[in-house]
């Protein structure tokens, strides 16, 4: 049990302590709360649940995160799963492989290969994207234990996110059941909030480091060790208070599909850029022994390195910016 939770509201304090499952086993097997739907009401606590997880272990986030999606998913197409399975989210794509889905008349089914597909062996199920033969993608349950489907053999190589490896997968005439109509999974605004609910997690990595920082500073009367303890924290508040506001207006319903995809990218791009600086600073702060010798802080640094690379750096700016271009002056 913690009782540090991540609070996106700041000098929110006491509530009940949390059960922090601590392996990627016991966080898929533990009964998350149905609720935890982003736009529902709960998103603030939602987000909070994740950044928690985060900063205890970026591992168990990782695989969280895409569950809960998942389900929320489903909910948000009115098909929630009630038999309590475990769930990815496939919805990369990548060159040279191909995901497509044909309707056989008899029922949907899926040929091709999907990459970035964490941890397919483990899961009892996923919901995947797939092309369409007139053209535009849709979205499918699929059984990850029928035959069809084959994990292609490529080796995780990361030094992090290493109990989460992402591999392709080849999918062979695979029964699949549509979720949503065509187009549905990515012109909904729930999208957004899933990406945010990533960025949730990135940010909980970040203040595991900061309190890492923290400690050291309490330890020690240091002045530059102070300068870099103050420059983590105004910048996880900048992440907090990103993470906070898009929260409220999610439950708000203040934002329309096109204006979410904006906040995502906006709330995305700044906890990445957090995350960026905090290791930094950690880095320049705490020196080379716990990395070396601190198998916690070093996991947790390996971890959020890789996660955070779900951001496409200058990419996504470009995609902003293109965006914002289109459109009024947003300021």
């Amino acid at each position: 049990m913690v009782d540090d939770a991540v609070r996106l509201l700041p000098f929110r304090t006491g509530g009940p302590p949390l059960d922090v499952p601590r392996t990627v086993d016991d966080a898929l097997r533990t009964a998350w709360p149905e609720h935890l739907v982003p736009g529902e009401g709960a998103t603030r606590e939602l987000w909070e649940l994740l950044a928690t997880l985060g900063a205890t272990d970026l591992g168990v986030a990782r695989a969280v995160e895409p569950h809960l999606d998942a389900r929320a998913i489903l909910t948000q197409a009115g098909v929630p799963d009630r038999d309590d399975r475990t769930w990815g989210v496939y919805a990369a794509e990548g060159p040279g492989v191909r995901l497509d889905a044909v309707d056989a008349g008899d029922g949907w089914r899926l040929g091709g290969t999907k990459p970035w597909c964490s941890l397919a062996g483990v899961l009892d199920a996923a919901l995947v994207t797939a092309h369409l033969a007139g053209g535009g993608r849709a979205l499918f349950a699929v059984d990850l234990h029928d035959p069809g489907v084959r994990l292609l053999d490529q080796e995780w190589a990361s030094r992090g996110l290493t109990e989460i490896p992402s591999t392709a997968v080849a999918f062979d005439d695979v029964v699949a059941t549509p979720v949503g109509a065509p187009g549905w999974y990515l012109e909904r605004p729930g999208f957004w909030w899933g990406g945010i609910g990533v960025a949730a997690c990135w940010f909980g990595g970040a203040v595991g480091i900061g309190r890492r920082v923290h400690a050291e500073a309490a330890q020690r009367d240091d002045p530059l060790l102070a300068m870099h303890l103050g420059a983590v924290d105004h910048r996880l508040e900048d992440a907090r208070r990103a993470l906070a506001e898009a929260a409220w207006l999610v439950d708000a319903h203040d934002v329309d599909a096109a204006q979410g995809r904006l906040l995502a990218k906006r709330v995305r791009a700044t906890v990445a850029g957090v995350c960026e600086d905090v290791l930094t600073h950690a880095a320049h702060a705490l020196g080379p022994a716990p990395l070396a010798l601190e198998p916690e802080h070093a996991k947790r640094v390996a971890d959020l390195q890789v996660y955070v690379r779900q951001q496409h750096a200058e990419r996504d700016d470009v995609s902003l910016g293109h965006a914002l271009a289109s459109a009024a002056p947003p300021w």
